[in-house]
Formats: structure tokens, sequence, C-alpha cells
């Protein structure tokens, strides 16, 4: 096997495989067991009150409970991101600290912010609410807040380049959310800030996209993340299936992309 460091040269470390949409259908347990077994995976929540306890969006007590229970079993080793929409993201917009406060108290570290129309949204004036999303990221230094990037949340994304928090990243994708594999590949990574990659990823290409993206990146820590690849029907529920991530796990260790790699 020929890993992608000896392929291309020069070392080119994964920051993390993210797996987006856990919820109570899913054993937070063998999500604390694969945690600790693979560190570099990463488990996104999404966070929007007007679908809380739908598949995909999980309810807020089993974040508290359940979840939190296996985080702080991890010693806060248990990655965890938080994927805001809808309500939520219009209140970071208006610059209101209060949820925020509280998902940081039950471990999360990474802040996704999914301000487009289909996340249920209020995208008018994106750019004059970038000033006040700023200011509020200066008050969580310890977090990272990851800006969805694609052409409709430009006006955002443009301003905060401007401002260029320290504490700010972005993501790569053109699906905006609704999981469609990108056509026009993947971009080079801007030198101020690191990003990720998303849409159309999952089990049957994760190889293929990594050997892109990666290749993309000149050498550039990146991340991927995932979503709706990576549910599956059982007794007619959607549930968020752990046999898919495993696949995709096993497939990123494969190309020996960790390894001793230091994961940041």
């Amino acid at each position: 096997m020929v890993s992608l460091q000896s392929k291309y040269g020069h070392p080119l470390p994964l920051r993390c495989l993210g797996f987006c949409g856990i919820d109570s259908s899913c054993s937070a347990e063998m999500l604390g067991m694969i945690s600790k077994e693979y560190p570099f995976v990463e488990w996104g929540v999404l966070f929007r009150p007007d679908k809380e306890g739908q598949p995909r969006y999980a309810r807020m007590d089993w974040v508290e409970g359940v979840l939190g229970k296996f985080w702080r079993k991890s010693n806060g080793s248990m990655r965890l991101a938080a994927h805001l929409c809808g309500e939520r993201v219009n209140e970071v917009l208006r610059g209101e600290p209060d949820f925020l406060t509280k998902i940081a108290g039950l471990g999360f570290r990474r802040v996704q912010i999914n301000a487009t129309e289909v996340n249920g949204v209020d995208t008018s004036n994106l750019s004059e609410k970038a000033g006040v999303l700023a200011t509020l990221m200066s008050q969580f230094p310890f977090l990272e807040f990851i800006i969805q990037r694609s052409d409709e949340t430009a006006p955002l994304w443009k301003t905060l380049e401007v401002i260029n928090p320290p504490n700010m990243s972005m993501l790569f994708d053109e699906s905006k959310g609704t999981g469609v594999l990108s056509s026009n590949g993947y971009p080079v990574p801007p030198k101020d800030y690191e990003v990720g990659y998303a849409g159309g990823i999952g089990p049957n290409n994760i190889k293929d996209v990594l050997n892109k993206a990666l290749e993309s990146a000149r050498g550039r820590s990146v991340w991927v993340d995932m979503e709706s690849s990576l549910r599956s029907e059982l007794n007619r529920e959607d549930i968020f299936d752990l046999n898919k991530c495993m696949v995709c796990v096993n497939k990123v260790c494969e190309m020996g992309l960790f390894g001793d790699t230091e994961i940041h």
C-alpha cells in the first residue's frame, strides 16, 4: 500500500473525519467507543429548534444526558461539533451568546454556521451581520467557528475574510448542505484560515474524494464532513448508521492518513 504522504512526497494530515447527524437512533456508548479507538473522528450534532427530535436533529435532552455522559467519560477527548441551523444561526447572527455558552459547557469545541435558506435561515443582509458574528466569535476564543462557504453565503464569508477572526475556518460545500458531490473539484485552501470539504461524501467514494481533496490542499491540513450518506432505514425508521461510519474509518486508515500523525 502506498500512503498519500509517500505518494505526494510531503505530509498530508487530515484534521478530522466528520460524521454529522448523530441522534438517539444510534448508541452514544458506541460513539464513545469509536472515539476512544479512533480519536480523529468528530461527531456532528444538528441543532435546529423547529426540527428537534426528528431524524438527524437530536433532542436536547439526549445531547445533555446520554451524549453528555459519554463525553464526560472520555475526559473531554470525544470530539463534538455543533452544526447550527435555522433559528440557532439567526441567534448568532444577532450576536446572542446564550446557546454557544450552553453547548460549550457540553463539550462542543467546533461550531458550524449553516447560513442558508435550505437550513431555515434569514439570509438577508448577511454582509451587515458578519461584523456582529465576528464580535460574538471573539467572546469564545476557545471555539472554532466554521463558516459554510458557498455562492449563497458569499456576503457573509467574504466580509469575514476581511475581518479575519483568528478562530474562523470555512467549509467548502456548494451543495449548501444538500449532500450533492462537488462537480468543480476541491478549491485550494486560502492561506489565512483552515478549510474542510463536504457535499456528497460517503462510504462509496471517500477514498477518491480524499485523494482529490488532499491533492488540492497541497500539504495543508484539511477535514471532510458527511451527513446524508450515513443514513439508513431500519424497521421503517430513518437511523444514523454507525456501520457506514466504520466503513469510512477503515478506508481512511487503509490510506495511512493518520498513523503516528499528530491530530490537532
